[in-house]
């Protein structure tokens, strides 16, 4: 019933199998991709036909988790999965990024890929192995997909890399990288490192492609015993290579003359209306627009690669390595807790820091278990800032995708929660754009976080890195523009300190690169993100020395742990008083550990006193004020410390004989007590005319009771 093919390998210390046959027969392709104990379910399928009406590649990529594979049931009301989490988008970027480039030119087939985590072993993560399942259920289905791909994670621990680590593991490890490619060469990288130095991050690159090199080779294994017939794919047909020849004729020498303006705006306008014209002017000679579309992108990125490649000279004017002028500004929005605005040329990033408590802290649920986040970045790209009206809704996946690499690159440089107990988020909106807003955005949050008194180990930068390619010709470029990314090869961002890189990520459009085009772009990086450093200090320099006047103050005290439930009180009572008379917000952790947060000074300490004066214990001899709660006809109890209570027999309430308790204090009424004992049940023995009800004196202590009493 079932044909099974199998290949198994030892990788990284486990064995890793894949199996093709048994599940999902029929799509184009499936493979079961198995790493320790964690397996996902990896399909690939197209549309026989392609897509009428379009001129670029549909591929959709999703990854989902089930959460069975961890043994768990869904949280909240519906129990089954619903939206992508942040996680699973992520990875659908991540599978995608390697793949889409390698899929023959002029495919127009609507083309999805599946990966389903079936189990997961809470050791190794399922993104790298879904990124090989995928390529792997591709390689094997007939697609035209000129793979396959493999992929490593890379971890350094002391010195030295380390091949997948598992994920208990990673937390001492200095470097989470995940490298992508093909047998030729890398096609993608992704990574959160610890300021380290382009050496260390390019030998990280080098040592996961040469680890993956048998992956690759199992995959082709499995393919020669597995593989479906390879799809046609239709050659050049003649009417697109008379479109070719046509738009050369009709609209080169006026495109070229559009390239010529170095702004963006004039410069986009003045294609589009070139293209506009060739579209109409070819309709006539019946040529579909489409078709046309596509021709004209072709003849663009002809135009401005080899001019680029001739004379040294981008679109916008600059050489290959100048970074655009900036301008930072901060402290721009006056209520906000830190903000700046970052410019760099026509991209710009207005960015806002807002500082919480534990109560803002961001509850992940996840496959390996339930987690907080005291630090979120999120960024968000409006139509107007590339002059556009769009439909405005939830961040899509390239918002998400561009915050997180925000996010690994700011996130090696936080204070400790020791040392800074607040939670912290950023908010970058996109003004403006062309070209780098990911990078524009680290640049600003960290201006944002300085202005907000966030103790950044030092401050961030980050760069993205462009590459034109053809034939023996290349040329790196620096700072790159919206153009020279859509129509160029290479999109290579790094972004870290004066002291090394924290997060770096390429995507290639093309087959691969050499490590010499990687080592020459992070040497043109470290320049850049030294000038882009030394442009911000201008604004900013280091953290303020305290947080903002509207952000709230958080003291941090100390109690003993079988001391919260009397702090917290029956049902949250206490706690709850506590919030509302004082208007601080508290966090009690089980260590017991308080924080104690408000704008207002004067509130912060009213609620320190009073959970200090809970946990207290009363001191014999010791002076304390308190309110009367209750009278009897033998004393008065009198509630201090909080929330403790004492007895005040009548013989205690004043120097002279009381005949009522009533005639000498009421309930409400606010005294001074002294503590006289506490007995072994605990209640305590309290005195008022031990103490001078108006400056809460000792009185014993005067020169004349002293004499009296002896």
């Amino acid at each position: 019933m079932f044909k099974i093919h199998r290949k198994e390998i030892q990788w990284g210390g486990r064995k890793l199998v894949l199996e093709t046959g048994r599940v999902a027969r029929q799509a184009d392709g499936a493979v079961l991709a198995t790493y320790g104990e964690t397996v996902v379910l990896c399909t690939a399928v197209a549309q026989k036909q392609p897509k009428p009406g379009i001129d670029f590649f549909p591929l959709t990529v999703n990854y989902q988790e089930k959460t069975f594979a961890a043994g768990k049931i869904p949280g909240g009301f519906f129990k089954r999965e619903g939206r992508p989490t942040e996680k699973e988008v992520l990875t659908s970027r991540l599978i995608d990024r390697p793949i889409r480039p390698l899929f023959a030119e002029g495919f127009r087939n609507e083309t999805q890929v599946i990966c389903t985590v079936l189990s997961h072993d809470l050791e190794n993560d399922p993104d790298v192995v879904a990124m090989i399942g995928a390529s792997a259920a591709l390689t094997i289905s007939g697609i035209p997909f000129m793979g396959p791909i493999a992929a490593a994670r890379v971890g350094y621990v002391g010195g030295q890399y380390v091949l997948n680590p598992v994920q208990e593991s990673l937390p001492e490890s200095a470097l989470d990288l995940v490298v992508a490619g093909t047998g030729e060469g890398v096609l993608m990288v992704e990574s959160e490192a610890k300021e380290l130095s382009e050496e260390v991050m390019l030998g990280a690159v080098s040592f996961g492609f040469e680890q993956f090199q048998p992956v690759i080779q199992a995959i082709i294994e499995l393919a020669e015993k597995a593989a479906n017939d390879p799809w046609a794919v239709p050659g050049p047909a003649a009417e697109a290579e008379k479109a070719v020849k046509r738009l050369a004729e009709v609209a080169e020498a006026d495109l070229r003359a559009a390239y010529g303006e170095t702004a963006k705006q004039a410069r986009t306008d003045k294609v589009a209306a070139v293209k506009a014209k060739a579209i109409e002017t070819l309709a006539a000679e019946e040529l579909p627009a489409d078709l046309v579309g596509k021709k004209f992108k072709k003849l663009e990125q002809h135009i401005v690669r080899n001019s680029i490649l001739d004379t040294g000279r981008r679109i916008d004017g600059r050489d290959t390595k100048t970074v655009r002028p900036i301008e930072c500004q901060v402290g721009i929005l006056p209520r906000a807790h830190g903000s700046a605005l970052f410019t760099r040329g026509e991209t710009q990033a207005l960015v806002v820091t807002t500082l919480g408590t534990g109560e803002d802290e961001q509850i992940v649920d996840a496959l390996e278990g339930e987690f907080r986040q005291a630090f979120m970045l999120h960024y968000n790209f409006p139509p107007y800032a590339t002059n556009e009206a769009g439909r405005m809704g939830s961040p899509g996946r390239r918002e998400i995708g561009h915050g997180k690499l925000a996010w690994r690159a700011v996130h090696p440089l936080l204070p400790s929660k020791e040392d800074f107990p607040y939670t912290m988020r950023v908010v970058s909106e996109i003004t403006e754009s062309n070209g780098s807003s990911s990078m524009a955005t680290v640049c600003g949050a960290s201006l944002s976080m300085m202005d907000a008194g966030v103790p950044l180990a030092r401050p961030i930068a980050g760069i993205a890195m462009g590459l034109i390619k053809e034939e023996g010709r290349f040329a790196v470029l620096s700072d790159i523009l919206g153009d020279e990314d859509h129509l160029g090869d290479m999109d290579f961002k790094v972004a870290g300190t004066e002291r090394g890189i924290t997060s770096l990520q390429m995507d290639l459009k093309i087959a691969s690169i050499t490590s010499e085009i990687m080592k020459i772009a992070l040497a043109q990086a470290l320049d850049g993100r030294i000038h882009i450093l030394g442009e911000m200090a201008k604004a900013i320099d280091a953290a303020r020395a305290g947080v903002s006047e509207n952000a709230p103050r958080i003291t941090v005290i100390s109690i003993p742990k079988d001391k919260i439930r009397e702090v917290i009180g029956t049902g949250g009572k206490v706690i709850r008083e506590i919030t509302e008379v004082t208007g601080a917000k508290i966090d009690i952790e089980d260590d017991g550990t308080i924080k104690v947060a408000a704008v207002d000074a004067e509130a912060a300490k009213q609620a320190i006193d009073w959970i200090r004066g809970i946990v207290a214990e009363p001191e014999i001899g010791v002076i304390y004020s308190g309110k009367v709660v209750k009278i009897m006809e033998f004393g008065a109890f009198v509630n201090f410390l909080g929330s403790r209570d004492g007895l005040v027999h009548i013989s205690e309430l004043a120097p002279q004989r009381v005949k009522q308790t009533g005639d000498v204090v009421a309930v409400g009424d606010t005294v001074k007590v002294k503590v006289l004992g506490v007995d072994d049940r605990g209640k305590v023995k309290l005195s008022m005319k031990a103490v001078d009800q108006k400056t809460g004196e000792d009185l014993s202590k005067r020169p004349e009771q002293a004499e009296a009493a002896s």
